[in-house]
C-alpha cells in the first residue's frame, strides 16, 4: 500500500470517529423525534381501530380489532366533503398569494428610507397589535357595511395581512437584500414598481416561502370565520364541515331517541373516538405531504433575515 493510500485511509477512519457528546446529542434528538411522532402515529392507528375496543381498552398502538366505521362516518359525506375540500383549497391558494403580494409590497415600502410615508405606515402597521375592535364590531362591518354575508371573501380578507408577517418580510428586505442593488436599479432608471417586481421580489423567495407556509396553514385551519359568516353548504370549508360532523355524532350519542336505522347505518356503534381521529387525518394529511417541500425555505426564510449580513 502506498503512502498516499495509507494517508487517505487514516483520514477516512479519523473522519468517522464520533465523540460521546455527539452520541448523547443524537440519542436526545432521536428520543425527541419519537415523542413528537408517537401522537401522530397514534392518531392514524386509532382512526382505523374498532370503537368498542377503544371504549374497553383505550387507545393503543397495537389494537386487536380494526374497523372502518370511523373513517366511513367522515367519508359518508362524499360530495360535500369534496366540495369543502375545493373551497378550502381555493381560499388557501388565493388568500396566500394575495396576502404575500400585499404584504411584500407593504414591507418594501416601509423598508425604503427615502419614502416619505414609511414612518406613518410603520406606526399604522403596529396599531392592530395594540387595539382590536373585537369580533362583534368586525361582524357588523363585514356584514352590514360591506354586505359580504355568506361570501368567500370573508374567508380570505380577515387573514390576508398580519403585522408579524409584514415585519418578517421587512426585516428580510432590510438585512438580506443589499440597498446598493436597489440604488443601482434607480440610477439605471428603474422605478419603484420595476425595482420591486424584478429585483426585490425574486430575492424574497425564501422569506415568501416561510411566510406563505404559515399563511396557508392559518387559512387551512380557519373555521371561526366560516362559522360566523358562511351559511351555504356549497361554500362551507373543510374545517367547518368536520366540526358539523362531530356535532352530529355528539347529537347521536346524547340523544336516546335516535332511530334504529341511523344506528344501523353506523354498524350499531357510533364511532365517537375513531371518527374524531379520522377527521384529524383528513385535516393534517395534505399539510404533512406539502411541508417537506417547503421545509428548507421555511427555516431559511426565518433565520437569514434575522441576522444582518
Amino acid at each position: 500500500m502506498t503512502v498516499n493510500a495509507k494517508q487517505a485511509k487514516v483520514r477516512f477512519n479519523s473522519g468517522k470517529k464520533i465523540g460521546l457528546g455527539q452520541i448523547i446529542l443524537l440519542l436526545c434528538v432521536l428520543l425527541f423525534t419519537v415523542f413528537c411522532a408517537a401522537p401522530v402515529l397514534l392518531v392514524f392507528i386509532s382512526a382505523f381501530a374498532d370503537e368498542m375496543y377503544i371504549n374497553q381498552h383505550g387507545f393503543s398502538f397495537f389494537p386487536q380489532v380494526w374497523s372502518m366505521n370511523g373513517m366511513d362516518s367522515v367519508l359518508r359525506y362524499g360530495n360535500q366533503l369534496v366540495q369543502s375540500y375545493l373551497v378550502t383549497i381555493f381560499v388557501t391558494v388565493v388568500g396566500t398569494l394575495l396576502g404575500l403580494l400585499i404584504m411584500s409590497m407593504y414591507a418594501y415600502s416601509i423598508s425604503r428610507h427615502g419614502f416619505m410615508l414609511s414612518k406613518f405606515l410603520s406606526v399604522f402597521l403596529l396599531i392592530p397589535m395594540l387595539f382590536n375592535g373585537g369580533q362583534l364590531a368586525g361582524y357588523i362591518v363585514f356584514t352590514s357595511w360591506y354586505g359580504l354575508k355568506d361570501n368567500l371573501l370573508l374567508l380570505i380578507l380577515p387573514l390576508c395581512v398580519t403585522t408579524m408577517n409584514v415585519i418578517i418580510l421587512r426585516t428580510y428586505i432590510a438585512n438580506s437584500i443589499p440597498g446598493e442593488l436597489m440604488e443601482a436599479a434607480t440610477i439605471d432608471g428603474a422605478g419603484n414598481y420595476r425595482t420591486f417586481f424584478q429585483i426585490t421580489l425574486p430575492l424574497l423567495k425564501p422569506s415568501l416561502a416561510a411566510v406563505g407556509f404559515m399563511m396557508a396553514t392559518a387559512y387551512w385551519n380557519d373555521w371561526q370565520n366560516a362559522l360566523l359568516y358562511i351559511t351555504s353548504n356549497n361554500k362551507k370549508p373543510l374545517q367547518l364541515l368536520l366540526i358539523n360532523i362531530q356535532k352530529s355524532i355528539e347529537f347521536l350519542l346524547n340523544n336516546n331517541n335516535v332511530p334504529a336505522a341511523a344506528r344501523a347505518a353506523m354498524g350499531n356503534t357510533i364511532p365517537q373516538y375513531s371518527s374524531t381521529m379520522a377527521t384529524v387525518i383528513v385535516v393534517i394529511a395534505p399539510i404533512m405531504v406539502i411541508y417537506p417541500f417547503f421545509q428548507k425555505y421555511f427555516v431559511k426564510g426565518l433565520t437569514v433575515g434575522s441576522v444582518k449580513g
